[in-house]
This record gives structure tokens, sequence and C-alpha cells, in this order.
């Protein structure tokens, strides 16, 4: 029976309930969370995680004057029950409906948009120092999770927040590794004296009075500081985020409403940084979640009783078919080793993993240092295969540049969910790796239409003596052609036509081939190209075919803006050659939330959409 969620209509009318109905409320949250993301598929493990939490804050918090910057964000669904849209719950990830990040379009309690990890206290601190500025009382509160804590850009704002002593709270909400060992009661009385108004007024009036005194004083509040912090870490092991100037809290319970709801009341009143480090479970609440948070942390619909996604199939998906070919390559050759950023699940790694153990490097929420690591274990000789989706590499730019391609080193570079992914929304679509990475020098981009040539592609990486890239999408593999048909390098001529040649670029083959079966029907006989190879571009392949042909059509799930078709163009008309070329891309803007079929009808490259533009442009 959900009673209480009847009353949460808008933000803070959790303040309209008593505070000794919270954990009612947690529940009735909790069965909701449930019931919906089976319907609709999301992120549940971390949301059941963090349902205590988002309760706490909302209780002390005044939304959406003060602000709450949610790390990844895909904890942020309590979040948006309570500001009113748990009946946009039903389209939760759907096209056109609710999202599964924050975004500050839905509502103005959604202070910062995210859907990256490690970026929540860079967020949170410069709009606590922008509140400074303006004299604003607003209260800013970052949530990180342990693993996010990892990542560098996490490290750099700790160290500017030492800096700059901004009132803000973090909280870390720590789920999986243990950080330090919980004291018990000692712990939690030290952390409501160190909160306390009387301690942070008395030390600050001792330390002002010491201060006075002429020539000894400085000395005397040093000493008075060094014997407090050796006492305080024989019962806190704090000193990391003390010696940064941020007051640490912490461990908490962080299923224990009431005492969140005290440590928050008295963190606001500082004037200086507060870490809260809680202790939660991922999946609380719901056996299949808890036991397996992994397989809930992103899951599809599934079945409330059994846990088991409804739907489920068995054929191969393009990262099996990594998964499974790596294990072969590695098996002939101890050079391989395998590298990935905190996701050896989602890259197919696990199997590598436990097979080669000390050839395995899960370097944890660190894009950059991925690939920086791989580049030193390439100058040394090894072959590192690095897997890593498409829209986390947009965070290792620099170092694929300067470390990887300018020194011409021999590391592969998977990119899983390349194109559009879906439901993740404009954080996670994988369009932009094409324009960034065929810019830089040296690296080779293959773009394999399906399973041969993703096998044949890796064979030709390990082979390689320079960086190589491979893009691939998410979602099942197809296998139509023979694993030894052809030298993948010269790219392959599907079908061969006379009145137009539309080529066609890595996943999006399966609506090339729909086009161009409709377009025999009325007649046009296309001639089909898969140049494989995306760079080095293939400049023999693309004026045999603009020779003879009047028009081009080139099809990529991909930014348009630097992309291959753009590149095709240049070439032809740098050459004075006389072909029309159209580009059926992306355009210039963020793809939302959906299923991959709508998003493609929708952005004009299905197979509807790419038969009416040849249609349109032969007459």
């Amino acid at each position: 029976m959900i009673d209480l969620l009847k009353k949460i209509n808008g933000p803070n009318d959790i303040k309209k309930l008593p505070i000794s109905s919270y954990p009612r409320l947690a529940s009735e949250i909790r069965e909701f969370l449930i019931d919906s993301v089976s319907k609709t598929g999301g992120h549940l493990a971390s949301n059941l995680g963090t349902v205590e939490l988002t309760i706490a804050l909302h209780a002390v918090l005044n939304l959406p004057k003060d602000k709450i910057v949610w790390d990844v964000g895909h904890q942020a669904y309590t979040h948006k029950i309570l500001t009113g849209r748990k009946n946009l719950f039903e389209n939760l990830r759907q096209l056109d409906g609710l999202s599964g990040f924050p975004k500050a379009v839905e509502s103005d309690c959604d202070s910062f948009d995210t859907g990256h990890s490690s970026t929540s206290i860079s967020a949170a601190l410069g709009m606590a120092t922008a509140m400074k500025i303006k004299n604003d009382d607003s209260k800013v509160v970052a949530v990180i999770g342990d693993g996010a804590l990892t990542g560098g850009m996490a490290l750099e704002a700790l160290n500017n927040v030492s800096a700059l002593k901004r009132n803000m709270i973090i909280i870390l909400n720590d789920n999986e590794m243990s950080i330090s060992k919980n004291v018990g009661g000692m712990s939690k009385y030290l952390n409501q004296i160190r909160l306390g108004e009387r301690y942070n007024e008395l030390k600050h009036d001792v330390e002002k009075s010491l201060n006075s005194i002429p020539r000894i004083g400085d000395g005397m509040v040093k000493k008075v500081k060094h014997t407090k912090d050796k006492f305080k870490n024989l019962f806190i092991k704090s000193s990391f985020f003390d010696d940064l100037g941020v007051t640490y809290v912490g461990p908490v319970d962080g299923h224990d409403i009431n005492e969140l709801i005290t440590l928050l009341k008295r963190s606001v009143k500082l004037d200086h940084p507060v870490l809260i480090h809680i202790k939660t479970v991922k999946g609380k609440g719901y056996r299949f979640a808890q036991e397996n948070p992994s397989k809930f942390h992103g899951i599809a619909k599934f079945d409330k009783a059994s846990g088991e996604v409804l739907n489920k199939t068995n054929l191969l998906s393009y990262t099996d078919v990594f998964s499974k070919h790596i294990l072969n390559l590695a098996k002939d050759d101890d050079r391989i080793v395998a590298i990935t950023a905190a996701m050896p699940d989602g890259t197919g790694l696990t199997p590598f993993a436990e097979k080669y153990p000390s050839r395995f490097f899960d370097v944890g929420i660190a894009e950059e240092h991925a690939v920086t690591f791989a580049a030193g274990l390439a100058k040394e000789g090894l072959k590192p295969f690095v897997s890593i989706y498409s829209s986390f590499y947009q965070r290792a730019y620099d170092q694929i540049l300067h470390d990887v391609c300018l020194q011409n080193l021999g590391v592969v570079l998977m990119c899983d969910r390349a194109g559009l992914v879906g439901c993740d929304g404009e954080t996670h679509q994988g369009i932009f790796d094409i324009s960034f990475i065929t810019s830089m020098p040296n690296i080779t981009v293959i773009a394999p239409k399906d399973v041969y040539e993703l096998k044949a592609a890796m064979n030709y990486a390990k082979d390689c003596d320079g960086p190589v890239f491979i893009r691939y999408s998410r979602g099942t593999a197809i296998a139509e052609g023979n694993e030894n048909k052809y030298d993948i390098t010269k790219g392959d001529i599907i079908t061969k036509g006379r009145d137009v040649a539309i080529i066609s670029i890595g996943n999006i083959y399966s609506e090339v081939k729909v086009a161009a079966e409709k377009l025999n029907k009325d007649g046009i006989k296309p001639t089909v190209v898969n140049p494989i190879f995306l760079k080095p571009l293939n400049t023999k392949l693309i004026e045999e075919i603009a020779n003879d042909h009047t028009l081009i059509v080139i099809v990529e799930e991909a930014i348009k803006n630097g992309g291959f078709g753009e590149q095709v163009e240049v070439f032809i008309k740098e050459n004075n050659i006389d072909c029309k070329v159209k580009v059926l891309a992306i355009d210039d803007k963020f793809v939302e939330h959906g299923e991959v079929p709508q998003l493609r009808k929708r952005l004009g490259i299905d197979g509807i959409g790419i038969y009416n533009a040849v249609k349109d442009n032969l007459d």
C-alpha cells in the first residue's frame, strides 16, 4: 500500500510528513522503484541504495534554492520522486519521457546535468563559490560514490576545495569498498562533537585567543592542532580529508534516516567544507538486486518475482564477440594484455580477467590513466587492448593524442557502444568518436559491420605497429559474411549497382540493407559499399565509386561535423570529381534517450529515411 507517496507531489512536500514516518516512506519508495523499473528497465541497484540518504537530504534542504549535485546521476530516481515526478516514471528512459539522469529541463530541482562520473565535487564547488560571491546563503551538496572518488577529476576538485574552503557538503556514498573501519559508538560520538556548534565556536575562539598572543601564539596553535590530530586519528582515520581542510565525518549508516538528518542539520551551519562518509547497501530491499548489484546496475525490463530479464536473447553481442576473440588471440600471444576502466563486465573482459589475471588491469574510473598506462605497456613491447565505451573515450582525448598517437605506439583501442546506445541518453550516445579520432595523426580507425570483420580487425590490430581504434555497437551482432572472404584493408563492395552508391559505416548497415531492398523494388539498383577502414581514407575505393556513379549517399550513425562523410565530400571536391555527395548523419546536436530504432527514425537514418533521401536526391 503506497499511502505516504500520494502526499508527495512537489518539492519539499516531504517536510509535511512527520520524521517518524520516513522509514515507512522509504519502504514505499523502494516498492515503487522495483515495480516501475521492472516495467521500463533502468538503474535499480544504485537507486535502492540511496533512498534514506535522499529522504534525509530533502528533509533538511530547501529545494530548488539549495542544490544537490548527483555524481553520475544514475542514483537520482528517489530525488525525482520527491520533487513531484513520480507520475512520469511510466515513461522512464522512453522517447520524450523521463530521463534516467538529472536534467535541468525537467525540473529546477535538478541543479546540474550529469551522466559521467567524478564531476560532482567540481560542479558543487563552483556553485558554492558563486553563492559566496553573490552573498547567497543557499546550501550546496555533492553526492559521490566511492568508485567515482577514484577519478582524477574528483581528486583535483578535493585539492581545490582545500584552497577555497567553501561552505559545502560532500556525501561520500561508500557502497562497495571499505575506506575506513567503523569504530562504533565512539565514531558516532566524535561525529556529533565535531559538527556541534559549541565545539566549532570554542575551537574558533581558542584559536583566535591564542593567535592574539605576541610571538608565541601562532606556535601554540600549531602544537594544539598537532596534538588534537594525533588524538583524533586514534579513533577516526580521517587525516586524508582533514589534511585537505575538509572536516571528515564517518563512517555513518547510510540507511539511518534520523542520524543522517542530524548530521546534515549540523553540517549546513558550518562555514567550511564537510565530508560525510556513509555506508550503504546496493540493491537494498530487493533480494535479487542486493545479491547481484552488477546485474541490476542497469537492467532491462524484468520479472519482479524471479529477478530474471524479460525477452532475454541468447544471441551474441559485439561485446561477446570481442570477449571471446581476445581470449583466442591471447592464447597464442603472451604480449597481449587487457585494460578497462571499472567496466570488466560491460566490456566483456571478465572472462579474460579470470583466465589471465596477471595480464588484466581494471584501473577504476580513470579513462585518462587507462590510455597512458597502455602507452607505457606498449612502449615496453606488450600489446595492450583497451576496452572503453565510446562516450567515455571522450575523457581521454589528450592521452590518445599525445601519449599514444604522437609516439605512434601499438595500443589497440576497442570502442564499445559506438553509435546510438538508446535509453541512457545524451551523455552516453557514442556519436562523437569518429570526428575526434579520425582527426589524429598516425591512428588507424576501423568500423566493422559484422562478427567476421570485428575479428579480422582485431587480428589486424594485433600485428599493427601503430595505434588502432576499432568501433563497434551495442546490441546483437550480425554474421552475414565469410570469415576469410576478403582483405579488410581494401573495403568491400557488398552489392554492385548502377544508379546510386550507398556507403555504409559499421553497424548502420542493417538500415542500409533495408533501404537497398526497397530501392530495388522501385527499379533503382544501388551499389552498397562497406569501407571498413575509416582512416586512412581509402581514396582508391572512393574514386572508383565516384567515377561510376552520379550520386553517393554516405550513412553513418555519428555526428556529421568532422565525420567520415564530410571527409569523403572534401576529397571529391578537392579532386574535382563530378559526383554529387549526400551525407546522412546526425546534425550538430545532442541525442536524447529512447529506443535505438525510434531515434534512428527521428534522425532520418533508419531504412525508410535512407530510402527517402536517396529517392529525393536522385530526383
